[in-house]
């Protein structure tokens, strides 16, 4: 992005040696990129990026903080349907789009997740849920000049018999159109490829009719466009008053065949039950606990939580099984594997899981399997380099492969599972993690004591930032701010900031930490220690130690479950999984 459009007093501000002017800029270029000069706003957050590695740490944390002002921002940030009966067509929620002009300016929506639609007008993300599977956990992106922003979006859809919503006679379908869905609503291709589920998709709804009167109110609109525009169908949708605030959402009960559309009066009546928009948020602890131990394959190492948290799926390195445990009756099955397993990942719809895969010669063998998660079988073998590592799924769904040997990174599309990306790294790179507000990807590189910083537009390293001895896993927290890196050699741990690419740390954890990872709410990081037989507790954004908990003999790996409440951690020297409660 040129600066051209900036006023010469502010470039002149930016260069300036006196730490008293560059805040000066600092200040300018954030009232700039708030402002409705488009041009200028995104040359004035492009000039605050740079700004945020300037050599005064004030000048630097005070850009950091505009960019954050300035940036896109969704409200809520999660949407959760809830359960619903079978029968229900459709449910649609309203999301807040906040920040300057230049947020909505040119945005774009992906959208993750089965049966998910989306769609957004000037400030209003709507997102619809078709519902077509047993649960959903996706995202709707949001991506523009002022960065992106994600909603997660959940739902479970129950069996009319046993949810024993509806009587006789049950609710009428909805109409569907020739191309498949629902009638009055036209649907765009998008440019993004979700998974397997084709295109993704924009979903425009028409316009509601006329209201009969006159209330002045967003509710008002809301319901109008609830009830009339989609037939008194089963809908839930949050609502936002004058202050911009969350209303509590609404549910529409359906109504029976022959009944004509639901009136105003109608919607004061008991038919209409509300319901909270989101799942209530689990906290995390800062002294977890073990409350039990599961056992799996032999040397289980790479451990992945499934993203409805009902299923942990462990990578055996002396059995060449995957093993799949259910998170509630701990049970354990197994797939079978053409070669040994060594690190999982699992796509953002739950459907497809991906074991790394390599001999002890560290050449025969390298692939990926990819499984399916519902046929428990492998439907497909990728070719890669040498020696797959600690692979994971980024925010666009994209398969990240850090192939150790060849001190390179492969990136597959998905649904094709094609290799569109070949990034040299520093040697070797042991795992990936990614800021999604950011747009950086992260790898830990073992033998480079480095981590790269990688601009996931361009796909080209920005940064590469020395951190403690042998770096041997990475993890970014779910709200992208830090980077928790294991420094096995030296035993200890770093935290990045991964706004200002600055190193925080070291700070000292039991001996030879292999892997780590984040609480569901980023307040705390998980290291393992392999040698101790522990799991050091750092607090997310200072690394001040909480709490040292005692796991399996010769832990290896630590995954979080979505929800916040467990943590799985393999035992490679025991053969068993430990199940820790990290969060209340």
């Amino acid at each position: 992005m040129s600066e051209n459009r900036l006023p010469q007093s502010v470039l002149t501000e930016i260069g300036s040696p006196i730490r008293e002017s560059r805040l000066t800029a600092v200040d300018g270029l954030t009232r700039m990129a708030w402002g409705a000069d488009l041009m200028m706003a995104a040359a004035a957050r492009h000039a605050l990026q740079q700004m945020t590695e300037d050599d005064s740490r004030s000048v630097s944390a005070s850009a950091t903080a505009a960019l954050e002002r300035t940036a896109v921002r969704l409200e809520p940030e999660r949407i959760d349907f809830g359960t619903v009966a079978a029968e229900t067509p459709r449910l649609v929620a309203d999301v807040r789009v906040e920040g300057p002009p230049l947020a909505v300016a040119g945005a774009t929506v992906t959208v993750s997740g089965p049966g998910l639609r989306a769609m957004i007008n000037d400030r209003t993300l709507r997102i619809m849920w078709l519902p077509r599977s047993d649960w959903l956990d996706g995202s709707v992106t949001v991506r523009g000049p002022a960065g992106w922003a994600e909603v997660r979006v959940t739902g479970q859809v129950a069996s009319a018999v046993a949810a024993g919503a509806w009587a006789s006679p049950p609710p009428p379908k909805p109409a569907v159109s020739r191309g498949g869905e629902p009638e009055g609503m036209r649907t765009y291709d998008g440019g993004m490829v979700a998974n397997d589920y084709g295109p993704a998709r924009v979903t425009v709804l028409p316009a509601p009719p006329p209201a009969r009167r006159q209330l002045g109110t967003t509710v008002l609109v809301a319901i109008l466009t609830t009830l009339v525009v989609l037939g008194g169908a089963g809908v839930a949708m949050t609502l936002l008053d004058g202050r911009r605030n969350p209303i509590a959402p609404v549910v529409a009960a359906p109504q029976p065949s022959g009944q004509g559309a639901v009136t105003l009066e109608e919607t004061a009546e008991p038919g209409i039950t509300k319901v909270p928009l989101a799942a209530e948020r689990v906290q995390s602890v800062a002294k977890p606990t073990v409350i039990g131990t599961i056992k799996v394959g032999a040397e289980p190492e790479g451990v992945i939580v499934s993203p409805d948290g009902r299923t942990v799926y462990v990578a055996n390195q002396n059995s060449r099984i995957l093993s799949v445990v259910d998170a509630t009756t701990r049970k354990v099955s197994s797939v079978q594997l053409r070669n040994t397993p060594r690190f999982v990942a699992v796509s953002r719809d739950g459907r497809t899981v991906f074991v790394s895969m390599y001999e002890d010669d560290k050449h025969t063998g390298s692939g990926v399997a990819v499984v399916d998660t519902r046929s428990r079988k492998v439907i497909k073998y990728l070719d890669t380099g040498h020696m797959p590592y600690t692979l994971a799924v980024a925010p666009d769904n994209k398969l990240w492969v850090p192939i150790h040997s060849d001190g390179r990174l492969e990136i597959f599309t998905p649904g094709t599972l094609r290799m569109e990306a070949d990034l040299p790294v520093r040697p070797n790179p042991h795992a990936v993690g990614f800021s999604g507000d950011q747009m950086r990807a992260f790898t830990a590189n073992h033998e480079s004591n480095m981590v790269s910083a990688i601009d996931m537009r361009t796909n080209t390293v920005i940064r590469n930032i020395g951190v403690s001895k042998a770096p041997h896993s990475i993890a970014v927290s779910p709200d992208g701010r830090m980077a928790l890196v294991a420094g096995y050699e030296a035993d200890t741990a770093d935290l990045i900031d991964t706004v200002s690419l600055k190193r925080i740390g070291p700070f000292k954890v039991g001996r030879d930490p292999q892997s780590v990872a984040f609480s569901a709410d980023s307040r705390f990081g998980y290291v393992v220690n392999e040698f101790d037989g522990t799991v050091s507790v750092l607090n997310g954004t200072t690394g001040t130690l909480t709490a040292t908990v005692k796991v399996g003999k010769s832990p290896r790996t630590v995954g979080v479950s979505p929800d916040g409440r467990r943590a799985y951690v393999s035992n490679g020297g025991d053969n068993t999984i430990s199940v820790l409660r990290v969060g209340e």
